[in-house]
């Protein structure tokens, strides 16, 4: 897959294939008998396959997981903090709670999302009539089905109830209302089901990259616990955790680089490929990119200490972190130097120290210490000197979607929820994550985090994620589901009001461009906007 992504035309082209231009002569309103439809073009293995992929395409774009994707999930946490003055407007405004409808940000995610569904929709709808390959057509409808549950799943977990499509749109006038959230889950949750029932458990060669079984499980894991249904949840995450394939590395770092990707905790990833240069096409393709051209992301660029440091770690990310003889902790948690570069930090191999003024922006307190503090995670300074990671640089890393360290925790939670006076059972997850050679952390519990009951537990694995997955996107939908479960004892987020952060705006351009939005038993905007 890292080698074989295929980009194919606009969602507005692909939306209008198929419709017949009309004339006041009747006679011209005919079909070019040699030009091919939707409905007729995919009909070979090879044509479904060049349309799959093209929804990694999608993914993989600067709306989605090449930007704009892990912007609006950290945004909305509380692991990060404005880096400066140069954070844009349309970030500011919602990391400081002012979004809006009219927000490009959001819209570009949004509208990200809708055409990863629509060319999904044409590979799903186009499967019956490829017969050359059934196996293979099998396969790509699951991939498909796969992706459609993963973008939904996002945008019912960040804006409620949505339009739901299932089906290709070929007229000018196919627009849905927002549907119950009842319903998008359903959706989801039948497409992951046939998907992970026909998807193999791994790839080689060229595949690598592309969704499998365990993907698909721990969806469903995350799908169910967003419902509250921790006991399908469970299920489907024993899966993963059964599986041989999947494990935790020994070196916590490695999950970050691109020189040990799709390795053992990878379940799922968007694979991005170094081209060598420096060039990233702001307009949402990529410069330079024939048809099989593999995609650039550019996170090191945005967060890098170094670049353009838009968004760093939150206080409360660094002091969620165990330090020695603080609060009774024993040992210093290994997880916080691989994770941020502080001011005295090595980089570049260990040939060259950071410095407070090559960190663009502001300051943060960690212990009660002012230093400058910013992520490491996805970045290419482990590899790059000053001199290169100063100026502009697109990125290769692949993002790691789903890591087998979220299914241990996952499975903590779940187990806590399904069985109370389990605390062991719940512990033993989070201790193999503690475990990892190269983090090694005291199991719990511990005499900062005891475990006399379940919200013990609760507040433990809410400390140990942010740990773990810390600036991993993860962060957003957790809060929700711990919030809607009265899990908090302080709000997490500063400008949070009750009945209207909970979600997103819809778009503004949505809400005046589709007439159905509000036809239904579901206001077109959500409430407070």
């Amino acid at each position: 897959m890292k080698r074989s992504t295929i980009k194919i035309l606009s969602m507005v082209s692909v939306l209008l294939t198929g419709i017949l231009i009309t004339s006041c002569d009747s006679n011209l309103d005919l079909t070019n008998p040699s030009y091919r439809t939707v409905d007729s073009y995919y009909e070979t293995s090879s044509e479904l396959l060049s349309a799959t992929n093209s929804i990694y395409s999608v993914l993989h774009s600067i709306s989605l997981a090449g930007r704009e994707w892990f912007f609006i999930h950290d945004l909305r946490s509380d692991e990060v903090k404005s880096g400066g003055g140069q954070l844009e407007v349309k970030r500011r405004q919602i990391l400081q709670g002012a979004s809006a409808p009219s927000n490009v940000l959001i819209a570009d995610v949004w509208e990200g999302l809708y055409v990863l569904i629509h060319r999904a929709n044409v590979v799903v709808a186009s499967g019956p009539n490829v017969t050359d390959n059934e196996e293979l057509r099998d396969r790509l409808v699951a991939e498909a089905k796969f992706l459609r549950a993963w973008a939904y799943f996002e945008l019912v977990s960040m804006w409620g109830p949505v339009p739901l499509y299932t089906a290709p749109v070929t007229e000018t006038d196919q627009f849905k209302p927002r549907a119950p959230e009842s319903e998008v889950y359903a959706q989801i949750i039948l497409d992951l089901q046939d998907a992970a029932a026909v998807l193999p458990s791994s790839y080689t060669g060229g595949d690598l990259g592309r969704v499998t079984n365990g993907a698909a499980n721990a969806m469903l894991g995350r799908v169910y616990m967003q419902q509250h249904d921790y006991a399908s949840a469970k299920t489907h995450l024993l899966k993963v955790y059964n599986d041989s394939q999947y494990g935790l590395l020994d070196n916590y770092y490695d999950n970050f680089k691109s020189e040990t990707e799709f390795n053992k905790e990878t379940v799922f990833c968007a694979v991005f490929m170094s081209k060598g240069t420096d060039e990233y096409n702001w307009g949402g393709g990529q410069v330079g990119n024939g048809p099989n051209s593999g995609q650039t992301t550019i996170r090191s660029q945005e967060y890098c200490p170094l670049a353009w440091r838009n968004l760093i770690p939150s206080d409360k990310y660094l002091n969620n972190f165990e330090i020695a003889g603080t609060d009774g902790a024993t040992k210093t948690d290994p997880r916080l130097a691989m994770s941020v570069y502080m001011t005295g930090d090595t980089f570049n191999g260990g040939t060259e120290t950071m410095t407070a003024s090559m960190q663009n922006g502001n300051a943060s307190t960690f212990h009660g210490e002012t230093i400058k503090a910013s992520w490491k995670k996805y970045t290419l300074l482990y590899k790059q000197s000053y001199e290169v990671a100063s100026g502009y640089n697109s990125s290769g890393i692949n993002q790691r979607m789903i890591r087998f360290a979220e299914i241990l925790i996952n499975l903590a939670e779940c187990e806590i929820e399904t069985n109370p006076g389990n605390i062991a059972g719940a512990l033993a997850y989070l201790n193999e994550v503690r475990a990892r050679p190269s983090v090694d952390m005291p199991p719990y519990p511990t005499a900062q985090y005891p475990a006399n009951n379940k919200m013990d537990v609760i507040r433990i694995i809410m400390h140990e994620k942010m740990a773990e997955l810390g600036g991993e996107q993860l962060r957003n939908i957790d809060i929700k589901r711990w919030r809607e479960q009265g899990y908090f004892e302080e709000e997490p987020i500063s400008y949070f009001t009750e009945g209207r952060d909970e979600l997103l705006p819809i778009p503004s351009n949505e809400v005046s461009n589709n007439p159905e939005l509000g036809s239904g038993s579901i206001n077109a905007q959500n409430p407070g906007y």
